[in-house]
């Protein structure tokens, strides 16, 4: 058996609490920028005609930028039907990730569940640990944060309604996806698995942009996870820390 199918050991809630602070402490960058793009989701749910409650209840739950504007965006000039079928198929990576994060897990299926709800993006990334392991308390530490500001900048967005073009002005629209190639390459460096993925992903969506439109290309694009989907030998990645 290898040791990403292996039952997590006892936490030591010591060192748990240390990982959770640590991985608030690695939210916070990532979270500063979700709050820029949530200022512009709150100001345009606004404008779409959403009011100010809609959008900062479905902030607190939903938490996912990329299907909130999605759903946005459909909603705004398609059925409900295309909308939230557009928004499934964005957060359709969060399978893979849950099912990547379920060795890690530890207690009941209500508490792996609960756990299960503050993945997203960035904490997966800094919560890894080599070997199909992931830090679970720094994940969920990482999210908090990210949580916090993804609301609050969704409220002061519906209140305030900052121009909608916000992000590219402040250089956002550049900066949020820069910040996660700097944490993809982490991962990169550390498992030719996950490179091989990363190589044919790009070359998917290089050949679908050339038939269609960005979102199918990068959705199309996700099927390159499953170059990792037998789990990494225990020959590659390695362990490393994020701080």
């Amino acid at each position: 058996m290898s040791e990403g199918s292996q039952t997590p050991p006892p936490e030591d809630p010591g060192e748990r609490r240390r990982s959770f602070l640590d991985g608030v402490r690695l939210g916070v960058g990532p979270g500063a920028a979700a709050f820029v793009l949530a200022l512009t989701y709150g100001s345009s749910a606004v404008a779409a005609g959403w009011g100010i409650t809609a959008p900062v209840v479905f902030s607190m739950f939903g938490f996912s930028g990329s299907a909130q504007f999605t759903l946005l965006a459909a909603l705004s000039s398609g059925s409900v039907l295309a909308g939230v079928t557009a928004a499934l198929l964005i957060n359709a990576r969060y399978v893979v990730m849950s099912v990547a994060l379920n060795h890690s897990l530890h207690g009941g299926r209500l508490r792996r569940a609960l756990v299960a709800q503050t993945l997203v993006d960035a904490s997966f990334v800094v919560a890894h640990r080599g070997h199909g392991r992931f830090d679970v308390a720094q994940l969920v530490g990482a999210s908090a944060p990210q949580w916090v500001f993804w609301v609050s900048g969704t409220l002061i967005g519906a209140l305030l309604s900052p121009p909608p073009d916000l992000a590219r002005t402040l250089g956002l629209d550049v900066a949020f996806p820069a910040f996660f190639l700097v944490l993809a390459l982490g991962e990169l460096r550390g498992s030719p698995r996950a490179a091989a993925a990363a190589l044919l992903g790009a070359a998917i969506a290089a050949g679908l942009l050339m038939v269609t439109n960005p979102g199918l290309a990068l959705l199309g694009a996700s099927v390159a996870v499953l170059v990792g989907a037998r789990g990494e030998p225990l020959g590659e990645g390695r362990e490393r820390g994020v701080g």
